[in-house]
Formats: structure tokens, C-alpha cells, sequence
């Protein structure tokens, strides 16, 4: 992952993300190129760690669509992340079945544990956090998933969420 680019410096894509764009835009019929947006932002936000604006600007300019139209889809969809987040992403369910077995008490503590709101970014850079819908795990919550290996979590304790945190704070640091 690239460093966080501020929200106004323009963005330039190197020839390998270029390439990565043409592959995916060839897998779609002449005239569809707009069909290749989702996979498109997916390898922008690998590269940059998030999709601002003058990135999704420049996507829009590759499709040949309008700016409005990848504005759309990248705020619509809650994987695409629209301000710079932590390299690792911590996302806890927050939904029915996990809630009533203790997801709030879990997110308290990460928010205690690393010392930032839901959303924000420690000072650091090393981690993010926020509550999620459903993680399809209903019967082994609570549960989370880490970013950006999708790392999945069940039965959470702030005991082993503290592990967690321990060991990623060890690998981000090396």
C-alpha cells in the first residue's frame, strides 16, 4: 500500500495498475467498460489504501463515464473506504444475533483499547475500526474481520481481541 495521499493532490496510476485496469476491463463486451468500475475501484483502493476523489476522478476518466457515476458506487458500497483508514481495518458485526452476545462491549474496548472513535485512524496509522452489518457468522459471535486479508474472528473476548491488536501491532511494526 502506497502512502495516504491527501484528499486534493492528484493522483497518477503507475503502468502496472493500468495493466490491471485493462485485464479487467477486456473480461466485459466493447462499449461495457462501466461493468469493470467495482474491480476497478478494489485495485485502486489496494494501491492507494482508500478511494479519494482525484482517484475516483481519474477511474472515471479510464471508463470514459462521468465522475457522479463512480461517486455513486463507491459511497453506495461500505468496502470502498472514502477517507484514508488504518492499515489494518478492524470490522466487527453489529447485528442482531452478534449484539445480544456482546458486540457492543467488544467495540467499546477496541475504541478504549486503541484510543480512536469508530471511523478514525490511531496515530500510528496502524489501525482503523468500525461496526459492520451481518458477517454471516450468526452462531459464533461475536465476530470480526480484519483488513485487508479479510481475516475472520469468532467467539471475540476483549481477551482475545487484545491478542489480536498484540499481534498486529507486532507485524505492522516489523
Amino acid at each position: 500500500m502506497l502512502s495516504v495521499q491527501d484528499t486534493n493532490t492528484p493522483v497518477t496510476f503507475s503502468p502496472e495498475l493500468i495493466s490491471k485496469f485493462a485485464d479487467v476491463v477486456s473480461r466485459y463486451p466493447a462499449g461495457k467498460q462501466k461493468s469493470a468500475l467495482l474491480p476497478i475501484l478494489h485495485l485502486v483502493q489496494a494501491e492507494f489504501g482508500w478511494t479519494s476523489v482525484p482517484a475516483m476522478d481519474k477511474v472515471a476518466e479510464y471508463l470514459s463515464i462521468q465522475p457522479i457515476e463512480v461517486y455513486e458506487v463507491a459511497s453506495f458500497y461500505t468496502m470502498y473506504f472514502l477517507k484514508p483508514q488504518g492499515k489494518y481495518m478492524l470490522e466487527v458485526c453489529r447485528t442482531g444475533p452478534c449484539e445480544i452476545v456482546g458486540a457492543t462491549p467488544i467495540m467499546e474496548h477496541i475504541e478504549k483499547t486503541l484510543g480512536v472513535k469508530e471511523g478514525d485512524v490511531t496515530p500510528d496509522g496502524l489501525f482503523s475500526w468500525r461496526g459492520v452489518e451481518c458477517l454471516a457468522a450468526c452462531g459464533f459471535g461475536p465476530v470480526l474481520q480484519i483488513g485487508p486479508e479479510y481475516t475472520f474472528y469468532e467467539n471475540l473476548t476483549t481477551e482475545s481481541v487484545d491478542k489480536l491488536i498484540g499481534d498486529l501491532k507486532a507485524k505492522g511494526n516489523n
